[in-house]
């Protein structure tokens, strides 16, 4: 199977900062906003989203990550990772706008587990998603709001996301397929 590079570590830092500033512009401001990464390469990404809002508009921007391995409909059919701690902010989620951050949009269940969880947490103002690929595929109504690849791919392939702090080296790859796919992407292995 062949693999190639669709988004170097300058591609991918160029997609969060753009991903900042729409975050921002949407939000007309940091006033209120709380940055949630999902584990594991989703909290490296949202660690790096909120020190750039918090760059951008000089105002601290709250962080925090949020497991959903126990809210997930398909622990059945795939292997269960280990749970991750959620941790939130000391203000929590009620009232206001969190920001959900993933590397890679797939099939939309990991993000309605995340909605999921959210809702046993508080109950914020608004929910926003961003993520680093959206590759397609979804078995859910679900969409970003900030998205920084659109990745169109065969179910064939698989994304991989490497990023530093949890691998060594930072990318996006796509291996496999028999389609020839246009563009680059981002996220873990989806």
């Amino acid at each position: 199977m062949s693999t190639r590079t669709v988004l170097s570590q300058a591609d991918i830092t160029r997609a969060l900062t753009r991903i900042s500033h729409e975050i921002l512009e949407s939000n007309r401001g940091a006033d209120d906003l709380v940055v949630l990464g999902i584990p594991t390469r989703g909290v490296v990404l949202a660690e790096r989203i909120a020190a750039t809002l918090t760059a951008i508009s000089g105002t601290a921007v709250p962080l925090g990550s949020v497991d959903v391995t126990m809210y997930r409909d398909d622990l059945r059919r795939q292997p269960t990772r280990a749970s991750r701690p959620t941790s939130l902010p000391a203000d929590g989620i009620d009232g206001k706008t969190v920001v959900l951050v993933d590397d890679v949009l797939y099939s939309g269940r990991t993000i309605r587990a995340a909605l999921d969880a959210l809702s046993s947490l508080g109950r914020p103002r608004a929910v926003r998603l961003a993520v680093l690929v959206d590759r397609g595929h979804r078995e859910l109504p679900i969409r970003a709001d900030f998205v920084g690849k659109n990745l169109p791919t065969s179910t064939s392939e698989r994304i991989f996301v490497r990023v530093a702090g949890v691998d060594a080296d930072e990318l996006v790859a796509i291996e496999g397929g028999a389609d020839p796919v246009d563009g680059s992407a981002d996220g873990g292995v989806a």
